[in-house]
């Protein structure tokens, strides 16, 4: 069994600019704690290879994902296909989400225009 533990974990930024944890890595996925900041924004961007998945579990925001604007909360979970073009901004309270990514999240993965 692997197991982590939150607070023995070191923040870094990813490439997109969003603050993050990475709470499990395998071969095949990670799974990571991402926050921001109220009115703090990723670069809009995308994955050639990963699929993300976002679940909200605090704060909120706009996502955009190629081209469609939704407001996210804490208890949605959003699909982001390999390929497609997305940025968040946080709402005034900040958001946190957990993210899983498909193979595992790389900063060589991640595209910008």
């Amino acid at each position: 069994m692997e197991l982590t533990r939150h607070d023995e974990l070191e923040p870094f930024t990813t490439k997109d600019g969003s603050t993050i944890r990475e709470l499990m890595r395998t071969g095949r996925q990670t799974l990571a704690e991402a926050t921001l900041n109220p009115g703090q924004a990723t670069d809009r961007h995308y994955h050639g290879e990963a699929e993300e998945l976002y679940a909200i579990g605090r704060g909120g925001g706009l996502l955009e994902v190629d081209g469609e604007v939704r407001d996210v909360r804490a208890g949605d979970t959003i699909l982001i296909p390999p390929g497609a073009w997305h940025t968040l901004t946080a709402g005034p309270a900040g958001v946190r989400l957990l993210c899983c990514c498909v193979p595992p999240y790389s900063h060589d993965d991640t595209f910008f225009a």
